[in-house]
């Protein structure tokens, strides 16, 4: 599993940011890093809660590929269809990044030019990737995950980009409170406390 060091600010020295690439979502890095193969130079990312889109976003911007417009279906349709013509009009490339439901455009001129767009949505995370965003989240905030928690874990998270944030933050929070390492007992009332007790108490082997 592989990651894009963003071209950003980082928290410190060594902590640059960073996001997982894979199967979910490797196809849209590998798209935004070509924008002159784009219909019209526009591009219209969707994808769901905490998948990493604005990050994205800013490391296509950051690396001077073009503009970038992040919650594009929250802004005014006018503005985004004169950015559209400015974008034809320079030719830089713009990215829309957006929900992946209920973004309904009803301006006409700018529904049938994002409808001539290049469309990319980010997926759901598979066990692979899963793995990958709960070391990656573990990292980034210090936390040792004890042996066997990937193995325990990844079957018992939810499918999800926030689903597996949410995950992980738990974990912290019960090892912090608790003063004690993050194992089995603290990855089992985790799992509880963000997707309910039954989940939890599914096999209480890590081998599992």
């Amino acid at each position: 599993m592989s990651q894009i060091a963003l071209p950003l600010a980082p928290r410190s020295k060594d902590d640059p940011e960073r996001i997982v690439l894979g199967a979910a979502n490797r196809h849209v890095a590998e798209a935004l890093q070509e924008p002159e193969r784009w219909p019209f130079r526009t591009a219209v990312l969707t994808g769901p809660s905490r998948s990493g889109k604005s990050l994205l976003a800013r490391w296509f911007e950051g690396a001077g590929k073009g503009e970038a417009v992040d919650d594009a279906d929250t802004l005014d349709e006018t503005e985004l269809f004169h950015r559209w013509n400015r974008a034809q009009e320079s030719g830089r490339p713009l990215l829309l990044v957006g929900k992946a439901e209920g973004w309904e455009v009803a301006l006409p001129d700018l529904r049938s030019r994002l409808g001539a767009a290049l469309h990319v949505e980010i997926g759901a995370p598979d066990d692979e990737m899963l793995a990958a965003l709960i070391e990656s989240h573990a990292a980034r905030r210090g936390l040792a995950l004890g042996d066997g928690a990937l193995t325990y874990l990844v079957p018992r998270a939810e499918r999800s980009f926030a689903g597996v944030e949410r995950l992980v933050a738990a974990i912290d929070r019960l090892s912090l409170e608790r003063k004690a390492a993050a194992t089995l007992s603290v990855w089992r009332d985790a799992l509880a406390a963000v997707q309910g007790p039954e989940q939890g108490k599914l096999g209480l082997d890590p081998a599992k």
